[in-house]
């Protein structure tokens, strides 16, 4: 007898539809999506330019509402927060990284980890920051300013800052956007690290090829819908399905 363990999801949307504008001008930039992240794993999100990847990770962190549908953070749907509920759950289940680092240019690295706990009014797991710090490889740059660092660098504060509260689930929009290829591969490196070490949770929105062959799975996007789903990528093969969106638009 075979028995079947079932996948826990970290975040999920059911029939998502994102409507922007009305009339001559709406824009349908989701169109029934049905997806669902998978607890402790790295998914990456393709698609051509406008495919939706953006609005879909907006939409599935709380960020943006749906026109119709329902998103998840594990079995909390969003719709039915209040502004306030909503915030909580972003402050305390959610953490974000975005392509501009945002960081705090008068803190240090360590004050800039430990800014949104700080702001919760909490002071975190110190073994867990402590563990973090060695993770993200930032223990020697502790009491540097964002201006002292590099790119890469201030990359690295800002995913130890999305994960300091242990969330369950960080999303990523374009994470290496900003940064040159050896910085972005050590980001990577950094993403799929702390998914394997703090079993955490990562969705990643990107347009490289390269930065999504470090996911466990991507999911491609077209014209706003759900199109496809590949396990173990490899940036060759998720080149070739990219190639084939472009012969078939």
């Amino acid at each position: 007898m075979t028995t079947t363990t079932a996948v826990r999801t970290a975040a999920r949307v059911v029939d998502a539809v994102k409507v922007y504008g009305r009339g001559d001008t709406e824009v349908r930039a989701l169109d029934g999506v049905s997806v669902g992240f998978p607890a402790g794993r790295l998914t990456a999100i393709m698609g051509p330019s406008g495919s939706g990847k953006s609005t879909l990770l907006h939409c599935a962190a709380g960020l943006d509402t749906l026109t119709s549908g329902a998103a998840y953070i594990g079995d909390t749907a969003l719709d039915g927060l209040d502004d306030r509920r909503l915030t909580l759950l972003r402050r305390d289940r959610v953490g974000f990284v975005f392509q501009a680092f945002n960081l705090v240019p008068t803190l240090s690295v360590a004050e800039n980890i430990t800014l949104p706990l700080d702001l919760a009014g909490g002071n975190g797991d110190p073994e867990w920051l402590d563990a973090l710090i060695d993770v993200v490889g930032l223990r020697d740059r502790l009491h540097h300013r964002p201006s002292e660092l590099s790119g890469g660098q201030q990359q690295r504060v800002a995913v130890a800052r999305a994960f300091a509260g242990r969330p369950d689930v960080v999303f990523a929009d374009e994470p290496t956007g900003n940064l040159d290829s050896r910085s972005g591969e050590e980001v990577l490196g950094l993403l799929g690290r702390a998914v394997r070490q703090t079993s955490r949770t990562v969705v990643m929105v990107t347009h490289d090829p390269v930065a999504a062959a470090h996911a466990d799975e991507v999911v491609f996007l077209a014209d706003g819908r759900l199109v496809d789903r590949m396990e173990s990528p490899t940036a060759d093969k998720v080149l070739d399905r990219m190639k084939a969106f472009e012969v078939s638009s």
